[in-house]
């Protein structure tokens, strides 16, 4: 839906004019007409073969974990409901529970509920609304499952979303390996869950992307102890999912293998008018919630650094007082994208060696607004790049001579390199042995650097 002219695109692009002046907004609309010419997204459902495979699987290998599905009711719609659990008791995992936690003050949710006859639903009046974070955490303290899910009361799950994620615990398991979260793709849907859209197919865990938005978001499953250790707290309301993920991403700081990406949508999140992503006016406290919990992890980790906004709402900035080294111990190097006729042509390389977001204009915000968006990085283009002085021997190391930088910049000198230097391969290198040795690489897209053409 990207890119359509409506009346919702409309009011978009006239509070982002508001916000952010005529330059960014023209920039905006013009990488919009351009993702026109994308292909249209389709959300393609598991077979019904796929789906009876899994079933057989079920029966024939006894499931060894639940997972408690918590939902926090509030005049919800009797359609948007029944559809919500019947999307829970579609499932092809069979070991779960639903438990329904609200909030209505009257009884229209309690008498919808009651005509579903389902033993694994769990139906919770709560005595007054405390908004959702408390909400939810009712649900969140009588789950008896190994791990929880988190859904929303007008969104779905997919018939295998239970399934891929205790697949992915198991196999795990046959490893020795501990799963303690676990996130998937999602999309979005219209009010009637027929029309789906704007898929967001995700990164494995990326602890610097997810302090500038919360790209985890749903289907989000935590292991029981976790969640009802951390909770949810009241004053981020209308964030508190994105910060319970960063508070758990502080809680599993050293252990970040336990975070789990499973890369396959597994949720719709349904939109509508008062929706956040179809009003982004209607929920501007949740914006302003998330960004407090950005500032949160930041001071609890002992940086100095203010969270800020972007030009995207419900993206954020950390600006450093300072450099950056002083304030995170944790990082290596930082580095930024290379430019060449006002295109992306180098900045943060995957394992392979090719170029996040490479050809796009310098002035687009790409998928999700990602190229802008500060990012942990596999390897950063040693051709604009800034290394610790504490990791400068082992740049010597790897690289083969000195740290040098340009006169009177930080960045390094890269025509100190031999003639004929591989720089894909010694960004690579570079990258492996700073990761190697501990240190996170973060990419900074305003640390542009212009290649002569």
């Amino acid at each position: 839906m990207a890119g359509k002219v409506n009346g919702v695109n409309i009011r978009k692009t006239i509070y982002f004019l508001r916000r952010n002046g005529i330059k960014n907004t023209c920039y905006v609309i013009w990488e919009r007409l351009a993702a026109r010419r994308q292909p249209l997204y389709r959300f393609t459902p598991p077979r019904e073969e796929e789906l009876a495979r899994q079933r057989m699987v079920c029966k024939a290998v006894k499931p060894e974990h639940t997972i408690s599905v918590v939902v926090p009711c509030y005049r919800t719609s009797s359609r948007h409901l029944l559809e919500m659990i019947d999307s829970v008791r579609h499932q092809t995992y069979p070991r779960w529970e639903l438990i329904l936690a609200d909030a209505t003050e009257d009884d229209s949710v309690e008498q919808v509920v009651r005509t579903v006859t389902d033993s694994r639903i769990r139906y919770i009046r709560l005595p007054e609304n405390k908004g959702i974070a408390e909400n939810t955490n009712r649900g969140i303290e009588l789950a008896a499952g190994d791990y929880v899910g988190l859904l929303d009361h007008d969104d779905l799950l997919t018939q295998d979303a239970l399934f891929q994620m205790a697949m992915a615990v198991s196999q795990r398991e046959k490893k020795g390996m501990e799963t303690l979260l676990l996130y998937s793709d999602e999309d979005k849907c219209d009010g009637d869950g027929t029309v789906y859209y704007e898929p967001n197919f995700k990164e494995d865990f990326n602890l610097d992307l997810l302090l500038s938005n919360n790209y985890i978001c749903h289907f989000l499953v935590m292991e029981r102890s976790l969640i009802q250790r951390l909770t949810l707290r009241t004053e981020y309301d209308g964030a508190q999912d994105y910060d319970l993920v960063l508070r758990a991403a502080d809680t599993l700081a050293g252990r970040e293998d336990s975070i789990v990406h499973v890369p396959k949508v597994l949720y719709h999140w349904r939109c509508h008018e008062a929706s956040t992503a179809e009003n982004p006016r209607s929920k501007l406290y949740a914006y302003e919630a998330g960004r407090r919990a950005v500032q949160s992890f930041a001071d609890k980790s002992g940086w100095q650094a203010k969270a800020a906004d972007t030009v995207h709402l419900g993206f954020y900035r950390l600006e450093y007082a300072g450099d950056p080294f002083a304030s995170r111990p944790d990082l290596g190097a930082l580095g930024g994208p290379l430019i060449r006729k006002a295109r992306i042509c180098g900045g943060r390389l995957k394992e392979d060696g090719s170029v996040y977001y490479e050809g796009l204009h310098h002035r687009f915000s790409g998928y999700l607004n990602r190229a802008a968006l500060h990012q942990d990085a596999e390897a950063l283009d040693i051709r604009n790049i800034r290394v610790r002085e504490e990791a400068w021997e082992l740049f010597r190391e790897v690289v083969g001579v000195p740290w040098k930088t340009l006169p009177g910049q930080e960045i390094f000198d890269f025509s100190s390199l031999p003639e004929g230097t591989d720089y894909k391969a010694a960004s690579l290198a570079l990258g492996q042995a700073l990761r190697k040795a501990g240190y996170r690489l973060l990419y900074l897209p305003e640390y542009e650097r212009v290649l002569k053409v």
